[in-house]
């Protein structure tokens, strides 16, 4: 059970990545090992918590069948465009293939420096790598498309970060793909038509193997954007850096890095410390998610036809963004509101609530997972903004036929707070991982009540708010 590779990235031009190994590590110590990942991957989780697995994950050692390499792309970072960003820090070993036939990538996360590290060091310190682990692990256990994480190691290295020494670390990084929209950039900003046309080929045939050439590999993306982003917001999901280059065409969620869930609602949040003026704030992720749409989409327009009803063509694609996201959002919260079957005319009642959460500033998963135990009205400070609105809910409740389940089964119980990632990263630091192993547990089932994790059902306190994130870099 070690892992199958076959590397069809990297049998694509050599302009679109440097081969390279990653850079050896002084002294790797295992952190944690994802068994359920590794077996779904057809790796055994025992030979990966081995010495000889730690030293894969550490990238002191190859996987026979590997070919590490890494990619190429730009980005428009905060609005600005960026023509050649690449892998600076991450290096994929190649694609493993599942026992059913799934490819994955398998990318080290803090390898070292690549031709891309525009000056950096290329590696990761421990806080990012165990924030990225338990909130991508999270997220896939609510059900949500996301990057996974297979392993976490320590490299007996320092990192020097924000003036500070820190513990070097190295997360491995699973993905249906790893292409960008900003790879579509890094090919289109130099005019390169042959490029653009093998990666959108590559794409279709990874990915949407349904589509039809260019517009239909836009319109594909277009829905998996507008489910993905709905589905964030259902769970109160703040990204942090919706930037071109994090932005997925497999529709998976990717790049945990200033992310953050919401504990007290109000849609203008933001966690991220370089996110100044809010851009990637909560509410306003479907409309970036539709801007880095139109940066494919104009990356496309010389694959799909003439100028003038090439852009019309894509125009039209790009509409649809609005009622497909629309649509998903409906269903997502309708269901956090106990309603299986949504109707537009419900509309009102769901924006109404979160309405009064925001002036109350009312904990958005104790709230809504207060639907289904009776207890959101706790959540308000003033019980008749809760009081004054739940006898319309009932009444529409009244006309659903399985309302509990539904509840349960939409609103988890318990989510990655910021106060908990950072406990368990502050302790770390210091040697003692039992915080960070605790709360991955308490994280595995977020939907099932467990009296054992009771504590971790909590918001943060006053003084244990977390209100700022940070890159790794």
């Amino acid at each position: 059970m070690h892992p199958v590779f076959d590397n069809s990235y990297a049998r694509l031009p050599e302009r679109f990545f440097a081969r390279l190994a990653p850079d050896r590590v002084a002294s790797p110590l295992p952190i944690v090992v994802n068994r359920a990942l590794a077996e779904r991957l057809g790796i055994d989780p025992d030979w990966l918590s081995s010495p000889e697995g730690t030293a894969v994950l550490a990238g002191n050692r190859l996987p026979e069948g590997a070919e590490p390499i890494a990619q190429a792309y730009a980005g428009h970072q905060f609005g600005g465009f960026v023509p050649q960003l690449g892998d600076g820090r991450a290096i994929l070993l190649g694609e493993v293939l599942a026992p059913d036939g799934a490819r994955f990538d398998w990318v080290l996360k803090g390898a070292g420096r690549t031709p891309w590290s525009r000056g950096g060091d290329g590696r990761a310190w421990l806080g990012p790598v165990l924030r990225e682990y338990l909130v991508s692990e999270t997220m896939a256990a609510l059900g949500v498309p996301t990057t996974r994480a297979l392993g976490a190691v320590l490299t007996g290295q320092t990192v020097y970060r924000d003036g500070f020494h820190k513990p070097g670390a190295v997360i491995s990084r699973i993905a249906t793909s790893h292409i960008r929209v900003g790879t579509f950039e890094y090919f289109a900003a130099r005019q390169d038509q042959e490029a653009l046309a093998t990666l959108c080929q590559y794409t279709i045939s990874r990915h949407y193997p349904e589509a039809d050439g260019p517009l239909g590999l836009l319109a594909a993306v277009v829905g998996a954007q507008a489910k993905l982003v709905a589905q964030w917001l259902s769970f109160g999901f703040i990204h942090g850096v919706m930037n071109t280059d994090n932005c997925a065409l497999s529709g998976e969620t990717i790049d945990y890095g200033p992310c953050a869930f919401l504990d007290s609602y109000h849609p203008q949040t933001k966690f991220s410390s370089i996110d100044n003026y809010g851009r990637y704030a909560y509410a306003n992720q479907p409309q970036i998610a539709l801007w880095n749409l139109t940066q494919l989409a104009s990356c496309l327009l010389p694959l799909i036809g003439p100028e003038e009803a090439a852009v019309e063509q894509a125009r039209a694609v790009l509409d649809g963004f609005a009622p497909a996201y629309q649509a998903a959002w409906l269903c997502r919260m309708g269901r956090k509101i106990g309603l299986e079957h949504a109707k537009e005319a419900d509309r009102p009642l769901i924006e109404s609530l979160l309405s009064r959460m925001a002036s109350e500033g009312a904990d958005f998963t104790r709230t809504f997972r207060g639907l289904a135990t009776g207890q959101a009205g706790a959540e308000f400070s003033d019980p008749a903004a809760f009081d004054t609105w739940a006898p319309l809910w009932q009444a529409r409740l009244a006309q659903e036929v399985v309302p509990q389940a539904v509840l349960s089964a939409a609103n988890p119980v318990r989510i990655p707070r910021n106060h908990r990632i950072e406990e368990a990263i502050t302790a770390a630091v210091l040697g003692d991982f039992a915080p960070f192993h605790r709360l991955q547990a308490a994280l595995e089932h977020p939907f099932d009540p467990d009296e054992d994790f009771a504590a971790y059902e909590a918001a943060p306190t006053l003084d244990e708010r977390v209100t700022r994130t940070f890159c790794g870099t």
